[in-house]
């Protein structure tokens, strides 16, 4: 039997047609991968949760368990950790060397979701600069000791074996040591400028009541706090914004109590030998010298004749979290088990705590110098004050901050001879990289029928709202305004005069006077009280200085 095949021909027309057909089906293909991959990279299945290195490639705020970020008024009602009840995650135990992390411990329930019948009309916040390389003094102990492995030509073995073929971290050291990291799921340049965009979604209702007015924001004297601020500012008042103005304000040592940094313009806290500046290193010196040798002991043991000091050890766990910054991940970490980052976590702390926190005597006078401004800002309210208040600075001028206001006060002071596991000082839930403490004033309706609306303070810790032991029956475990006021005054009490504390001059200045947002009629109204001076006798709303 014969068959005859017709040889087929393919037309002009009939090709055009498959190659739509064609092109139709790789761009249906395409766009169902590309939607499946954003499904599992957003919301992965529980075995894919964190540390999954898929989950790496997205910064802190887009991750997975990370629900406070998204539109009003549905975020609010999330502040889900990334760690559940029984997890373990070292970026909680880095201690404020790791990126920015929710705040997990000591939180009130409900998250930063805001009270039914208030809403927020003010939000003062001091933040950190963003993630950033190690300092020049840590970077330059890190080099001296993988200089130090590498002449020695060792090939090396268990938990360092990795250092075979391990490259640091950065291979320009004098540019980048200090700096802003700009690579990375953690990169600092994203954090703050996603910071940025996430407090524009929490507070747009704020900012469209100034959108036509000029508007400040402030940042310290320093390279990296500065690119933070101005990163911020571009995710939360836009590239454009002609309104929005950054000021600098200068880390000089004479510009005493007018300033964002006060541990560089007290003069006895930086002359001090034994119990200034110097302590926190005095006090961490003590403590590390309980865990690091039963490290550098296993790590000889593993590498005989490798013998690493303190100070080397150190700098081995420090290097996990730098690397993480940089890169979203570092075998360091591997390197040490659970325990000895407990230890290190905790070793962080004891710095911070005796070097500008509760346990040096400088901390509290230092700290309350933008505390007590910002209180002044608060009592004043939104329509005189403005309602938005953003201040960047270093971890060093956010620890006396807290230790003045004295929300984080452990019964005792940090021992350094053991851990005190039920402390509420943890360096790496406060002050990471990035990390943000925010006064938020809330306007509630009163419950029972009033012409005036009633004023509560609360206080946002890295998107953990924490309760003011003694002043908490408000909202949401917020403080009534006149027990916020109340507390602030009896710890300006406490802190002591910040000139006679620091051996200043009695006319230096004793309180910073740039924080505070100009007012569009400044001109006019001043010239108004030039020209009616002694003429109205109308009292005028008092200011509120607790000393």
């Amino acid at each position: 039997m014969n068959v005859n095949f017709r040889p087929s021909v393919i037309t002009p027309r009939r090709f055009k047609y498959l190659l739509l057909q064609m092109s139709l089906l790789f761009t249906i293909s395409t766009m169902i991968c590309l939607l499946a991959s954003i499904v599992f990279l957003l919301n992965p299945q529980a075995g894919y949760s964190l540390p999954n290195p898929l989950q790496l490639v997205l910064p802190a705020h887009l991750q997975t368990n990370h629900h406070s970020w998204g539109l009003e008024p549905a975020y609010q009602g999330a502040s889900n950790c990334p760690v559940r009840k029984g997890e373990w995650d070292i970026l909680y135990h880095l201690g404020g060397n790791g990126p920015w992390v929710e705040k997990v411990d000591g939180v009130v329930k409900g998250g930063v979701q805001v009270p039914d019948g208030c809403e927020i009309d003010m939000a003062h916040m001091m933040s950190r600069h963003g993630e950033r390389f190690p300092t020049k003094n840590a970077g330059a102990r890190m080099i001296t000791l993988l200089n130090r492995i590498k002449d020695s030509g060792v090939e090396l073995k268990g938990s360092l074996a990795f250092l075979n073929d391990w490259e640091y971290f950065t291979d320009s050291p004098e540019k980048h040591f200090e700096q802003l990291t700009t690579t990375g799921p953690y990169s600092g340049a994203l954090e703050a400028f996603t910071t940025g965009v996430k407090l524009r979604t929490r507070y747009q209702h704020l900012w469209e009541k100034v959108l036509n007015k000029h508007t400040l924001f402030w940042a310290s004297e320093c390279d990296r706090v500065i690119d933070t601020a101005r990163y911020f500012g571009a995710g939360f008042f836009g590239l454009e914004s002609k309104r929005a103005e950054l000021q600098i304000i200068s880390e000089d040592e004479g510009k005493a109590g007018d300033t964002l940094t006060p541990g560089d313009t007290c003069k006895k806290y930086v002359e001090d030998p034994e119990l200034g500046h110097d302590y926190g290193y005095d006090m961490l010196y003590k403590y590390r010298a309980t865990y690091l040798p039963a490290i550098s002991q296993r790590l000889e043991k593993e590498n005989p004749g490798l013998q690493l000091s303190d100070s080397e050890i150190y700098s081995m766990q420090e290097m996990c979290g730098f690397e993480i910054l940089v890169r979203g991940n570092s075998k360091w970490c591997d390197v040490f088990a659970k325990k000895e980052w407990s230890a290190f976590e905790y070793a962080r702390d004891v710095i911070h705590y005796y070097r500008a926190g509760p346990g040096n005597k400088y901390g509290k006078a230092m700290g309350w110098l933008w505390l007590n401004a910002t209180a002044n800002l608060i009592a004043e309210g939104p329509e005189s004050a403005g309602p938005l208040y953003f201040s960047f600075v270093h971890d060093g001028d956010i620890v006396p901050m807290l230790a003045a206001f004295g929300i984080f006060e452990d019964s005792q002071d940090l021992p350094v001879d053991e851990i005190m596991e039920d402390r509420k000082w943890k360096t790496s839930q406060i002050t990471p990289m990035g990390g943000r403490i925010t006064f938020e004033r809330l306007s509630c309706t009163p419950k029972k029928k009033s012409a005036e609306k009633e004023i509560f303070v609360r206080f946002n810790v890295n998107d953990g709202i924490v309760s003011l032991d003694g002043c908490s029956d408000g909202p949401g475990k917020s403080c009534p305004l006149d027990g916020f006021l109340a507390h602030v005054k009896k710890r300006g009490e406490i802190a002591g005069d910040f000139r006679t504390v620091c051996d200043l001059p009695q006319d230096a200045p004793d309180r910073p006077t740039f924080l505070r947002q100009p007012s569009p009629d400044s001109a006019v109204e001043a010239a108004t009280a030039e020209s009616t001076e002694g003429k109205d006798d109308k009292p005028k709303k008092p200011r509120f200085w607790g000393i």
